[in-house]
């Protein structure tokens, strides 16, 4: 299977991923192409190959023609959630979002007059429409809406209102709307692979948002992975990795954020960002490859489900309220229930027991649990099943009919359990040890196969 996958060790912003993007083979006239049907302000972008740390990628950055109108040096806002950069930070640290690269040379932003202009702003409804009313794919519609919607969800959880209310001042910039659009477009460009990633990996230091200065991980990188369950862990690096932007690409697109597995990579590509990072290059490394095949299971039909297993310890129960406790649950509908010698504290020697149940029946066996025995309290942890299809069947043996449960695998028969009952009454009647029974009763239903 096609997998694109993303070593986010030293971060990830969306002019970095749309660097390792047209690294990987997207091919940048397209990519124009397309992005020229938003219809938005005028914009052009400055896209050449560099080095960073020695290591050769592309460098994305997006130009905003409006924000440098009369050349007022009133730079257009970065793509950063509802954060801009303290002046104070190293080389003002816009991460790794847009370094304004005019031609073949950087302006080090603390050289300009610093106004902040942002312009237009815009709220997510106006983005939504923007993209839907564009002649994009309908595919790059629909996720780059749901990437906007992810900050639009952070942003609302920060500031106290609606996703739809919310108003975009960085991210609803033209830069920020070509990186989002962009990332979209470079990915069905690359045929949709599946998305992997590394673990998440983030920087420390301050960053200036509306209410001062506010640690790295920002507000809205935490809220936009933490909504999507990712880990996040930070590093020694000195300055913020992880932009909202692109946190809510990660939290699109990929799949799970684990050390890469099985992948055999067949092209490697390097999007480069801005600064020069203290403790590790500033790139984001994207392999494009194929997972390997031969790894891959058959499938197979079985039924698959969650149950509880619950848990106490006990070194004080009578063994007749112990008794009492299985047939009660059992009655109750436990899937099983058992109880396990143990060595305990100081020696004592104790029963574990351990009930089995529908994870939705976890609270009423843990509250009969505490109320039916001694225990203080109850473990309770979850696990997925694998269970065979299974059927009752009634075979022919020269005991008679004979009721046998059958567990079968994509139509197989792989297991075979005469019914206790059944299997008693005809040893009953035929004046014979129970095993012989249970023996002719399973070779019949083999037979069947």
């Amino acid at each position: 299977m096609k997998t694109l996958y993303l070593d986010i060790f030293s971060g990830i912003s969306g002019d970095m991923f749309i660097g390792a993007m047209l690294d990987l083979g997207v091919d940048l006239e397209t990519l124009k192409s397309e992005l020229d049907k938003l219809k938005v302000d005028a914009f052009h972008l400055h896209v050449h190959r560099q080095t960073k740390s020695g290591i050769e990628g592309f460098k994305f950055d997006v130009h905003d023609e409006s924000a440098h109108e009369g050349h007022s040096h009133k730079h257009g806002p970065h793509s950063h959630g509802e954060h801009h950069h303290d002046d104070d930070h190293d080389n003002h640290d816009h991460d790794h979002e847009h370094g304004h690269t005019h031609g073949d040379h950087s302006h080090d932003e603390r050289d300009h007059d610093h106004h902040h202009d942002h312009g237009e702003s815009r709220n997510f409804s106006d983005i939504r429409k923007l993209i839907l009313d564009s002649d994009l794919s309908d595919w790059v519609k629909e996720k780059s809406i749901a990437v906007f919607h992810r900050i639009a969800v952070a942003e609302g959880k920060i500031h106290g209102h609606p996703p739809e209310e919310v108003h975009f001042h960085e991210v609803g910039a033209i830069d920020s709307i070509v990186d989002i659009v962009g990332g979209c477009i470079c990915l069905e460009q690359l045929g949709k692979p599946r998305v992997l990633a590394a673990p998440v990996t983030e920087g420390t230091g301050f960053v200036m948002c509306a209410h001062g200065r506010f640690p790295v991980p920002t507000m809205a990188t935490l809220e936009i992975l933490g909504e999507r369950g990712v880990p996040l862990n930070q590093c020694e690096e000195p300055h913020e990795l992880v932009t909202p932007t692109g946190a809510a690409l990660l939290a699109e697109f990929a799949e799970s954020f684990a050390p890469m597995t099985g992948l055999v990579a067949e092209k490697v590509g390097y999007g480069l960002g801005t600064r020069d990072n203290k403790t590790r290059p500033n790139v984001l490394r994207a392999i494009l490859g194929n997972a390997a095949a031969a790894t891959a299971s058959p499938a197979l039909d079985w039924q698959t489900d969650t149950v509880a297993i619950l848990e106490t310890n006990l070194d004080d129960i009578n063994s007749e309220i112990l008794g009492n406790l299985v047939n009660k649950a059992l009655a109750a509908g436990a899937l099983d229930v058992f109880h396990t010698p143990v060595q305990m504290k100081k020696n004592r020697p104790g029963v574990l027991v351990t009930v089995i149940c529908a994870e939705s029946e976890a609270d009423a066996f843990s509250e009969m649990l505490l109320r039916e025995t001694s225990a203080f309290g109850v473990r309770c942890t979850t696990a997925k099943r694998r269970k065979l299809n299974r059927q009752i069947r009634t075979v022919e043996t020269r005991f008679g009919d004979i009721d046998v449960k059958l567990g079968l695998l994509n139509g197989k028969i792989v297991q075979v359990s005469p019914e206790f009952e059944s299997c008693r009454k005809a040893a009953t009647i035929h004046r014979v040890a129970l095993k012989e029974v249970y023996a002719a009763a399973g070779s019949a239903a083999l037979s069947m196969d």
